[in-house]
C-alpha cells in the first residue's frame, strides 16, 4: 500500500509518498521565506504554496518512482494551522482524491509529528514532547486519545525563537540561528521563568529578552539565556509528567527537537528516571509530507476515511480532540 501525504500548515508545502512497511519513498518540500524581520503572512504563504504545488507533486512522484494512479490513498494536513495555507493543501488533496478515485485521509499535524517520530525511533508508548512553531505540548496516549499533560499558555517555543530571531534581523524559521548564537554566549542574564502548574508561558520571556537587547546586552548572552530558561521551563514540566505517569520512554519531536541543548536537557532527566530517550530522525524534525503520508497509512488501515464534502480544514484543531483508532493501549498496532 502507498499513501501520498500533503503538508500545508504554515511556511512549508511538502508532498511525500510512504509505503505500508514504513519506508519513506520520497519527501519533497519547499519553504516560504517571509521578508527579513517579518513573520509568516498567511496570504503570501498561500500564494507561494499554490505556485509551487505542481512542481512538488511531480518531484515527489518521480523520486518515489510511482505513478499517481499507483497511490492507494491521499492524506492531507487538515489542521491546525493557518487557514489560507491549510486550504491550499486541502484543495490539492481533494482534487487528487476525486481525479484518481482514491480515499481522502485527514491528518492532524501534531499527530503527524508524533507518528513519524514513533516510526523513526521505534518507541511504542512514550511520553511525547512536541515542540514546533505551532505546538508546545507534553502528551501521552490513553483510552483512544493523546492526552495533554502540559502545554504553552501563550506562544509556542518555536514562536519564541522565531520572534527573537526576527528582532535580531534574521528570517523565520530562526531557531537554528538562535542556537548558533547561544553556543557563543555564556553569561546568564536573569529573565522571567514562568511555569504555571504543568503549563509554560513564553511571551513574558520574549518581552524581557527584547528589552535586554535594547539595553545593549550582548546578543549571544541573550540568546544563551533565553534558551536556558525556555528549555528549563519545559523540561521541568516534562519531568513532573514523567514522574507522575511513570513512563519508561520519552520522545522529542517537532522542529525545535533538532536543538542539541534541548536534547541534552531531556536526556539528563530521562537518565534520572530510568527512561529511554529518543529524538525524531533529524530529516523529519521540520514540517514535511512524510509525517502526513505515514500517519495517513496508519489512519487508512484503521478505517479513517473522509468524504470530500466534509473536508473543511480546522485551523484550531486540538490534538486531544482526535480519536486514534490505530493505537491499542498506547501501542501502534
Amino acid at each position: 500500500m502507498l499513501c501520498l501525504g500533503i503538508e500545508s500548515t504554515a511556511h512549508t508545502f511538502g508532498i511525500a509518498v510512504a509505503s505500508e512497511s514504513g519506508e519513506i519513498l520520497s519527501d519533497v518540500r519547499a519553504v516560504y521565506k517571509p521578508p527579513t524581520g517579518s513573520g509568516i503572512h498567511p496570504r503570501e504563504a498561500a500564494q507561494h504554496h499554490v505556485q509551487i504545488a505542481p512542481k512538488i507533486l511531480q518531484e515527489a512522484l518521480r523520486k518515489a518512482s510511482v505513478r499517481a494512479e499507483e497511490v492507494n490513498a491521499v492524506a492531507f494536513s487538515m489542521g491546525p494551522g493557518l487557514g489560507p495555507v491549510l486550504r491550499v493543501g486541502a484543495t490539492v488533496a481533494r482534487a487528487l482524491s476525486l481525479h484518481l478515485k482514491k480515499p481522502l485521509i485527514p491528518v492532524h499535524h501534531a499527530i503527524g509529528h508524533i507518528e513519524i517520530a514513533a516510526l523513526t525511533t521505534g518507541l511504542r508508548d512514550p511520553l511525547t514532547v512536541i515542540v514546533s512553531g505551532g505546538h508546545t505540548a507534553i502528551v501521552a496516549f490513553s483510552n483512544g486519545y493523546w492526552r495533554v499533560f502540559g502545554e504553552t499558555e501563550d506562544i509556542t517555543l518555536g514562536n519564541l525563537l522565531d520572534a527573537l530571531a526576527r528582532k535580531l534581523g534574521y528570517p523565520s524559521p530562526g531557531g537554528e540561528k538562535i542556537e548558533e548564537l547561544a553556543e557563543k554566549g555564556g553569561k546568564y542574564i536573569d529573565l522571567p521563568y514562568t511555569v504555571k502548574g504543568n503549563d509554560v508561558a513564553y511571551s513574558g520571556l520574549l518581552t524581557a529578552a527584547v528589552k535586554k537587547l535594547k539595553e545593549s546586552a550582548e546578543v549571544e548572552d541573550v540568546c544563551f539565556s533565553v534558551q536556558e530558561i525556555a528549555f528549563a521551563m519545559l523540561v521541568e514540566a516534562t519531568e513532573r509528567s514523567l514522574a507522575h505517569l511513570e513512563k519508561k520512554e520519552l520522545m522529542l519531536t517537532g522542529g525545535v527537537a533538532a536543538n542539541r541543548r534541548l536534547q541534552a536537557m531531556f536526556k539528563e532527566i530521562s537518565r534520572e528516571h530510568n527512561a529511554v530517550f529518543k529524538v525524531v530522525d533529524r530529516r523529519f524534525t521540520a514540517d514535511c509530507g512524510a509525517q502526513i503520508a505515514w500517519t495517513g497509512i496508519l489512519a487508512y488501515k484503521a478505517g479513517v476515511i473522509l468524504n470530500v464534502s466534509e473536508s473543511a480544514v480546522k485551523p484550531r484543531w486540538r490534538i486531544d480532540q482526535v480519536p486514534i483508532p490505530w493505537r491499542g493501549d498506547g501501542i501502534c498496532v
